[in-house]
């Protein structure tokens, strides 16, 4: 997947979307075949993956973070499984956020390592046998929906309310990953995030189809030294005006902003040139979680950003707050059957 998303993705259709539908439609066949034909190993865990229909960000990973906090809270020992997005690591290893940078392993196990064991390996099925090897008895899988290669328990589709699937066309000519139908018959639950409209009508397919719908927001933690500042707000994410969003309502006056491809890493050309031109009007450098493990770990410019610059951490909070609780409840109880289910089948 392309690491940032030409932005006529996230506008109404026009002749860029409908010139590369041809693309899109073999690209959707293939997806769609991948999906419905996929051969998926078992493991003698239960599988939860949240995933969205789309290329961006649309909250997974403190998504994720809440389900694991959740299984923890039910005595559970939970464990992310993650490709390792943007990382240079090509086997599978378990992520120490002590001695790991995300140069190596990405940006994002750095974050879901802070809250549970992480291993990332480009090879699910392997990474998946490596936490149960670890002892885990959850797997929390970020991203990988439309590619699983693991048998799921319960597929938690994650979408953005304000953004929603951009302008509905699959890759090239939108961000749609597979197929809408496909990916709706195979997911057991959509997360909606925010108080935009732009789900909706997924939302209301979603429940026609007796898909379970959860609600939430992305609540930023308070820090006084954002509340009432005068920021500059830098981001390499894969829609930084959400992180725009956050900061006001966290408080924060965003009087400039900068942003960078999603997962970019800075060069330290770009870093003094932030460093400079807050310096020069006074404004407070903020980004977010995942771009400060990116500059973690460096030397020179960077080390001087990342102890300057303050972070907006973001919760995943839930309307219903024992809805983490239900989905975990409902990934054990289709985890139950599925045991049983292969206890019982002939063996080949």
């Amino acid at each position: 997947m392309v690491s940032e998303a030409p932005p006529f993705w996230w506008t109404k259709a026009d002749w860029r979307a409908w010139g590369l539908s041809p693309f899109s439609f073999i690209y959707g066949r293939i997806a769609g075949r991948r999906m419905l034909k996929a051969r998926r190993a078992s493991v003698p865990v239960p599988v939860i993956c949240i995933g969205n229909f789309t290329v961006g960000g649309a909250g997974k990973t403190p998504t994720a973070i809440a389900i694991a906090r959740a299984a923890k809270n039910k005595g559970l020992r939970p464990g992310f499984l993650s490709r390792g997005y943007g990382g240079t690591l090509d086997v599978t290893t378990v992520v120490d956020g002590e001695h790991h940078r995300a140069e190596a392993v990405g940006d994002e196990a750095l974050l879901l390592c802070r809250e549970a064991l992480t291993v990332i390996s480009r090879g699910r099925v392997d990474g998946a046998r490596r936490l149960v090897e670890e002892g885990v008895d959850l797997i929390i899988m970020d991203d990988g929906f439309q590619s699983a290669r693991l048998e799921l328990d319960f597929a938690l589709v994650v979408i953005d309310t304000v953004r929603g699937i951009g302008n509905g066309h699959l890759v090239p000519g939108g961000p749609v990953r597979a197929p809408i139908a496909e990916q709706m018959r195979q997911l057991s639950a959509i997360l909606k995030v925010g108080d935009g409209t732009a789900a909706d009508a997924l939302v209301r397919q979603a429940a026609r189809a007796g898909k379970q719908i959860h609600v939430a927001s992305l609540a930023p933690r308070p820090n006084p030294e954002i509340a009432c500042k005068n920021l500059f707000a830098f981001a390499g994410i894969a829609d930084p005006e959400k992180f725009y969003r956050s900061l006001q309502q966290a408080g924060g006056l965003v009087m400039a902003k900068r942003a960078f491809p999603d997962h970019h890493y800075f060069t330290d050309d770009e870093v003094a040139e932030l460093l400079a031109d807050a310096g020069k009007d006074g404004l407070t450098l903020v980004t977010t979680a995942k771009d400060a493990v990116r500059l973690g770990g460096h030397h020179g410019p960077k080390q001087e950003l990342a102890s300057v610059a303050q972070v907006l951490e973001v919760d995943m909070t839930f309307d219903d707050p024992n809805a983490p609780g239900k989905i975990i409840e409902t990934a054990l109880a289709n985890f139950r059957s599925r045991r049983l289910k292969e206890a019982s089948s002939p063996k080949a």
